[in-house]
């Protein structure tokens, strides 16, 4: 796998403390993916820093981050990013999406974004992984528990996507699309701590309630994501042969 180049699309700011902690989101991303002899670059996609034509050929392929912005929005930077995800499809480069980068795939091949139904989910959740055989050539088990973070879903799915994992309070929390793109609903990249400190955050700016803002917590100390896992999938799917 040496030699190979991936990018990171980074839909998000880097708090003070993910930026002391870990060297922002994408130092998180190449912590749980990179490996010797690799090259990862970011992107600050939503400050329109953008890869161009020429340099996306060079890219084996490329992470779409979290985002405090909406998978449905219409910001400037977001219509770009649609525009460009439609290209990566067309090239067949492989894509992983993961919570806002997970919906904004689906809304970009065709699919529906929106606000989740159940409202947030924030903490640990066990999601349930279908029999497709990229978990079955890994061993996966029926069951993988994921850190949660978000008040938006894919609502429906885009033409010839598979549903490839749910669970109680989301219908898609993983998708594939052909066998170059992949969404992940959940934070396989977090780390408990992250999350801690996002929890505060959300409760400063009002987002949720304080009694919310406990019982995530509580939930969170009571239960451990299954990382190695997700980092494994993640791997495998990124640099893997084609299913």
């Amino acid at each position: 796998m040496g030699g190979k180049k991936f990018g990171v699309l980074l839909c998000a700011d880097d708090p003070e403390y993910v930026k002391k902690i870990y060297g922002g989101y994408f130092g998180v991303f190449v912590r749980m993916l990179g490996e010797d002899g690799e090259t990862w670059k970011v992107f600050r996609v939503a400050h329109g820093e953008f890869p161009d034509d020429e340099e996306i050929k060079e890219f084996d392929g490329f992470v779409i981050s979290g985002s405090c912005s909406d998978a449905h929005g219409t910001d400037v930077w977001i219509c770009r990013l649609l525009n460009l995800l439609k290209q990566l499809d067309s090239m067949k480069k492989k894509v992983l999406g993961i919570c806002f980068g997970h919906q904004i795939l689906g809304r970009a091949l065709g699919g529906k974004t929106g606000r989740a139904t159940a409202g947030w989910d924030i903490g640990v959740a066990n999601v349930q992984l279908s029999s497709s055989k990229l978990f079955t050539s890994l061993k996966m088990p029926a069951y993988l528990s994921v850190i949660e973070c978000h008040r938006d879903e894919v609502r429906e799915l885009p033409p010839k996507a598979e549903v490839l994992a749910w669970s109680g309070r989301t219908g898609v929390e993983m998708f594939r699309y052909g066998d170059h793109i992949m969404g992940i609903q959940g934070h396989p990249e977090y780390t408990k701590d992250i999350l801690l400190h996002l929890i505060d955050r959300l409760l400063q700016r009002n987002l949720i309630e304080e009694s919310f803002a406990e019982e995530a917590k509580s939930d969170l100390n009571a239960r451990e994501p299954d990382r190695e896992a997700w980092k494994k999938l993640c791997i495998s799917f990124l640099k893997g042969s084609r299913l």
